[in-house]
């Protein structure tokens, strides 16, 4: 299998949006009502949200290939673009999407892997991210690989709130280390 993690260009927000809408739906549309879940997509994975987010110097989107076919993509975010106040020594993992037909494929780890890499090379800190409390999956694949629940924040599903565990990563013991594995 042949992975590959590109950068997302301007280009390409059609195809953002498209696999934003996709993995989106296959994660979270089984918990969420049909009316909360449409006025979400329409808010967040709107072709010019995407567009703004993408030009924001303080994010960036990589789109990960499995086998050359695109698998999902990582939003990552720095200062201003963070969705919480965290600090200029952190790096925000917003998103990691991975469409469902290419779970299991280990695809998270290389995301994460290029986010460590990312945050490490702009000398940061702290990598962190919100998680819904729902996702259990996600939750054990976090602390698996060393994240921490630091705190929670509220999250708008339409008009439900839902709580997202903020989880973080002190990289100083990443600067000699391998990546995962």
């Amino acid at each position: 299998m042949s992975i590959n993690i590109k950068k997302c260009t301007i280009e390409e927000v059609r195809l953002l949006q498209e696999v934003s809408i996709e993995t989106f739906k296959e994660t979270f549309s089984h918990q969420n009502s049909p009316e909360n879940m449409q006025a979400y997509l329409e808010k967040a994975f709107n072709f010019n949200q995407l567009e703004k987010e993408l030009c924001n110097s303080s994010s960036e989107f990589f789109f990960i290939y499995s086998n050359e076919e695109i698998a999902g993509y990582l939003k990552l975010n720095t200062e201003g673009a963070q969705t919480e106040i965290i600090g200029s020594d952190s790096l925000e993992i917003e998103r990691i999407y991975i469409r469902k037909k290419c779970h299991k494929q280990g695809l998270g780890k290389h995301l994460i892997n290029k986010a460590l890499h990312v945050a490490i090379e702009r000398n940061k800190e702290k990598i962190w991210l919100g998680v819904w409390e729902k996702n259990e999956g996600a939750i054990a694949f976090y602390k698996k690989i060393g994240f921490v629940q630091t705190g929670a924040h509220s999250f708008y599903m339409g008009d439900e709130e839902q709580i997202d565990f903020i989880m973080t990563k002190s990289l100083s013991s990443h600067l000699s280390e391998r990546p995962f594995n």
